[in-house]
């Protein structure tokens, strides 16, 4: 049986001036680089510390026996987060590698199809190309419609029954862009094919119902805007998939040695684990996502969404600026370029005044950036714990480095 949803909150129930005083960072810098890695908040690096201090004192393994209850609370956090039961999650060290754990465990096979958006993160789309090399499966891309995001009309259209695999990013790396997950699940479900989705940028900032989305496997980090520690990600699996994908590497976590020629696979998703792990931050993973699902997920939705509304309207009107983000629905990603500066030229001068943003290249999402000709972008992420008065001194300073 499946946990309940989270209740809706109340969107004002957010106490902004706590969170920034929960958060030390904040203190220090304005960060506008949440989609790169957020700014833990102090109970997370609280849980993080403190089990590191205990590994120095006891012992790594015993340390780790020690906090057996708090590691089992991360399984059960993220559950709740997704809709799933902790038996259908799996902690990995990063977004990449839980992905790639599920979508190498896929049988394609000559002729099978994958189908994918223009949007895609480079490293999924790598691993589907060097997956068609190996067996000959076929990489296609779903056409995007007026709006910058998947065509689902298109997409519906493209089913057959060579179709092995939706593999859909849902918020790109490169714009505020929220690919509608759900209708796609739809179509996937109807077609009885297996649905992939890299939730690796909106997970923390928007609520991720797996039941609602539809799709058989999910992948996202821990340091985004979970505001988790780096070297943290997970792994969902829908059960009735688990023992269907063989992964692609065992260890005797993932798997158990029972006699000298045999070998059985565990029957949930941490058959998708390695026996070495991060302990101090999955252990701070699950502090994180606590913290997320204590503000309530809608709640940071519709703030995260006002502030980068507020942030793309400032940009707008400054001169030189375009704004490149896309999308019928958007999120808390803001991308843009300056006739003035480079995008590196930006990021760099910002910095000296304590000012993070990154920067987004074409190469991370090569076939969206070159059907759109795309520069190399300033990405601008914000979160719930900054501030309208941030935005405002974030664009002063822009307008000053431009002159510069």
């Amino acid at each position: 049986m499946r946990t309940m949803s989270i209740p809706m909150p109340d969107p004002m129930a957010i106490d902004v001036e706590q969170c920034r005083a929960e958060t030390p960072g904040c203190s220090n810098v304005l960060h506008f680089n949440n989609a790169g890695a957020a700014l833990p908040p102090q109970p997370v690096l609280d849980a993080q510390v403190g089990h590191l201090n205990r590994e120095a004192a006891i012992g790594g393994y015993e340390a780790e026996a020690e906090a057996e209850s708090q590691l089992q609370h991360t399984y059960a956090a993220i559950a709740r987060m997704l809709d799933c039961t902790p038996e259908e999650v799996a902690i990995v060290e990063n977004a990449t590698r839980a992905w790639d754990m599920a979508f190498y465990a896929m049988p394609f096979e000559e002729g099978d199809r994958i189908l994918t958006s223009r949007a895609a993160y480079a490293s999924n789309h790598i691993a589907c190309l060097q997956v068609a090399r190996r067996t000959g499966a076929e990489v296609d891309v779903v056409p995007h419609d007026e709006y910058g995001q998947i065509d689902v009309e298109a997409l519906r259209s493209m089913m057959d029954d060579r179709v092995a695999l939706l593999a859909l990013t849902h918020v790109p790396t490169n714009g505020g862009l929220v690919n509608p997950a759900a209708q796609v699940g739809e179509i996937a479900g109807e077609a009885g094919v297996p649905f992939l989705l890299d939730a690796c940028q909106s997970a923390g900032q928007m609520p991720l119902s797996v039941d609602e989305i539809g799709c058989t496997m999910l992948s996202a980090t821990g340091r985004k805007y979970l505001r988790g520690p780096r070297g943290t990600g997970f792994l969902y699996v829908q059960k009735d998939w688990i023992e269907r994908l063989e992964p692609p590497l065992l260890d005797l976590h993932a798997a158990t040695w029972t006699g000298p020629e045999t070998y059985e696979i565990h029957s949930d998703a941490r058959r998708f684990e390695t026996y070495e792990g991060h302990v101090a931050g999955a252990v701070g993973l699950g502090v994180a996502v606590e913290y997320a699902l204590t503000l309530g997920l809608e709640a940071i939705s519709e703030r995260v969404q006002m502030l980068a509304d507020t942030l793309r309207t400032a940009l707008s009107g400054a001169s030189g600026v375009t704004v490149h983000d896309a999308g019928r629905t958007r999120c808390g990603i803001t991308t843009f370029s300056a006739e003035q500066k480079t995008a590196p030229a930006i990021q760099t001068a910002l910095r000296e005044h304590d000012i993070n943003v990154s920067v987004s290249t074409p190469s991370s999402t090569r076939l969206d950036a070159e059907a759109r000709g795309l520069p190399d972008l300033v990405r601008a992420s914000v979160h719930y714990y900054n501030t309208e008065a941030e935005i405002e001194r974030f664009v002063s300073r822009l307008k000053s480095v431009l002159k510069g």
